[in-house]
């Protein structure tokens, strides 16, 4: 069996939460980023959230982009570290049901977490456990897996921890050696200004695709524009995604710049919208979809991620529904 898309990422299974910005100044929550929390710091949120009702989801960045990727119809892969709990073969369950190859076996400890608080204007603050979703190392990478993907989909939020920085560089070593495409998301901004030296080289080396969003741009390139910030990635890199948020995306590709129209909803929840947005893409130019035409089904499929609670698509969907959303 050959893959659409291997992705590597982290395993967090996802407890989404609508509350108020009341909640965030009572508990100290610094709104709209992600921030890691102990586990100690995690089982407080919670108990702070006993009486709100709460969505568990099979979730992570990089997760989020391979379930879409499956539930528009293309087979993925995912290598990731889950607990041996009931959170872990939850997740796996989840994953497995829609198709998802998972060869990482459970590993004694707990699952990695993260509360999503969604506040009534759609933002959402995370506050993430990594779990033992922080010990996925090089040796938990499968060369054969790898070489069966037309692309590697690597989460930028791996690069924050050792080990799992070493299983994001060891795929992409396998990724090269066996001629398949790789595609780096950067996650998020404070990332680049930790680690902008590595990720420049991957840009400038081995990554053919590069998701980011208008605030990673601007990290990236010390530029204000979009449309500069996009211009100058792309003399390092074949290809770029850059979302826009509500006004869309810029696609470069073959030195030309595809604008990608926003799409108009009410949005509930943010969450995932990035990371369905390049589910979309990466479905589309692995399945014979021009760019731009692939970029207007991420921009699609984002559209119902954000109109609704959670980062997942309220169902598959099927071949005629994806040339509805192409039209």
């Amino acid at each position: 069996m050959s893959y659409d898309v291997f992705g590597v990422g982290n395993a967090i299974m996802d407890m989404q939460v609508q509350c108020d910005d009341a909640f965030l100044e009572k508990m100290g929550i610094e709104k709209g980023i992600m921030t890691l929390v102990d586990e100690q710091r995690q089982q407080e949120i919670l108990d702070a959230l006993a009486d709100h009702n709460v969505n568990y989801c099979s979730g992570g960045s990089a997760a989020n982009t391979i379930v879409g990727i499956a539930d528009m119809g293309g087979k993925s892969a995912y290598a990731c570290k889950t607990g041996a709990d009931g959170f872990g073969q939850q997740y796996l369950d989840e994953m497995r049901k829609l198709g998802i190859t998972i060869e990482v076996p459970q590993t004694e400890g707990q699952s990695g977490t993260c509360v999503v608080l969604i506040t009534p204007d759609a933002q959402r603050t995370m506050l993430t456990n990594l779990g033992i979703s922080s010990s996925l190392d090089e040796d938990d990478i499968v060369e054969s897996e790898i070489a069966k993907a037309k692309y590697l989909y690597v989460e930028g939020y791996l690069f924050a921890g050792d080990s799992t920085k070493a299983a994001a560089l060891k795929a992409i070593e396998y990724a090269i050696k066996h001629n398949v495409k790789v595609a780096l998301t950067v996650s998020d901004p404070f990332l680049i200004h930790l680690f902008k030296d590595q990720f420049q080289q991957l840009i400038e080396g081995p990554v053919d695709l590069l998701f980011c969003n208008e605030e990673e741009a601007k990290a990236l390139t010390g530029l204000e524009d979009p449309i500069d910030c996009a211009h100058a990635i792309h003399k390092h890199c074949e290809n770029v995604a850059l979302t826009l948020g509500k006004n869309g995306s810029i696609i470069m590709h073959e030195g030309e710049a595809f604008p990608v129209e926003g799409v108009e909803v009410d949005a509930i929840d943010t969450t995932g919208a990035g990371d369905m947005y390049a589910a979309g893409l990466l479905y589309g130019i692995t399945n014979g979809i021009p760019w731009q035409k692939a970029g207007h089904l991420g921009s699609h499929a984002a559209g119902v991620v954000v109109s609704q609670l959670g980062a997942r698509l309220p169902a598959a969907l099927s071949f005629d529904e994806i040339q509805h959303l192409l039209d």
